[in-house]
């Protein structure tokens, strides 16, 4: 069997050694001007790819460009929500009174007067739609504001970077114990003595010697044949020694961090093929029970994993 190795997959950037980084995290970020206030708040969860999703209120759709290329810039995986709030205080807000509009009204009211009916009071005309109006904020508080909460984007972006890679800091630890619980099993497989060819040979041998005491009509050198054929398929050292260069791979990997999940899940499909036939070949209680051991352990490597950018 040909020996493989973890592609480089293109989507992936080159990156120095670096800290493992999860997909999980949540931030938030506030902020103030001029009478409105607001909050971003971004979660991040596994996933197999980089999956934006924007949620602005009515009137900030333009936003949402900026939330998702902002957060392409810092992220490469992760379905990641971001959300944005918005609220404006009434005490900062201003009103001016519609003039003309009031002057046509008071005239009006002056017509209903002279035509002998109680003219309206000034509260009920003030009362109407329109006389006294709030005043929109210019285009430079609308400029000042926008750039601000593009800060704040910016800012609770940075935070949920922080908090991925702290969360792939503790995670670090584990995903090389793992490493280390693999590689004691495929040492422990390899000192097995169902591992070892003179015992498979041994053990063959006596086989063939009783075949040939209750079947003398066979040929010897087909049962010798058979015996060989028999030993090819029960060794396992070339699963082995494709285990063990897993295990320096995955260590190189951690070791070098950044954005390596990908590699490792591929990583962790390979490592199970190969504890898979070990079991297959195994002829001996302990080593079955090894390689059973194992792909627990892989099994659990590859939840960890699913959690790494």
């Amino acid at each position: 069997m040909q020996k493989k190795t973890a592609p480089d997959t293109p989507d992936e950037p080159s990156v120095a050694a670096a800290e493992i980084v999860s997909m999980t995290g949540f931030a938030r970020a506030d902020g103030s001007l001029a009478g409105r206030s607001w909050a971003w708040e971004v979660r991040s969860v596994n996933s197999k790819s980089l999956d934006l999703r924007c949620r602005v209120p009515a009137g900030f759709d333009r936003f949402d460009p900026v939330a998702r290329a902002e957060a392409a810039k810092r992220l490469k995986r992760g379905s990641v929500a971001l959300s944005l709030t918005m609220a404006r205080s009434d005490s900062a807000v201003s009103y001016r009174l519609n003039r003309p509009l009031l002057d046509e009204l008071l005239a009006v009211a002056r017509d209903i007067e002279g035509a002998g009916a109680a003219a309206p009071r000034l509260d009920a005309l003030l009362a109407v739609r329109g006389v006294i109006e709030p005043v929109e904020d210019d285009a430079g508080a609308d400029e000042a504001i926008d750039a601000s909460v593009a800060a704040t984007l910016v800012d609770a972006l940075d935070r949920l970077s922080a908090a991925r890679a702290e969360e792939g800091a503790r995670l670090a630890p584990t995903l090389r114990e793992m490493v280390d619980r693999i590689d004691g099993l495929v040492a422990a497989a390899r000192t097995s003595a169902a591992a070892q060819p003179d015992a498979l040979r041994a053990r063959l041998d006596g086989l063939m010697s009783e075949l040939l005491a209750s079947a003398g009509a066979l040929p010897e050198d087909r049962l010798a044949q058979e015996a060989a054929l028999l030993v090819g398929k029960a060794d396992i050292r070339e699963e082995l020694d494709r285990l063990a260069s897993h295990v320096a791979q995955a260590r190189e990997l951690i070791a070098a961090g950044g954005v390596v999940g990908r590699r490792l899940d591929f990583l962790c499909q390979e490592f199970n093929r190969e504890a898979n036939t070990l079991c297959s070949k195994s002829v001996d209680v302990t080593l079955t029970r090894i390689g059973l051991d194992l792909k627990a352990t892989i099994e659990q490597f590859r939840e960890q994993v699913q959690n790494i950018e």
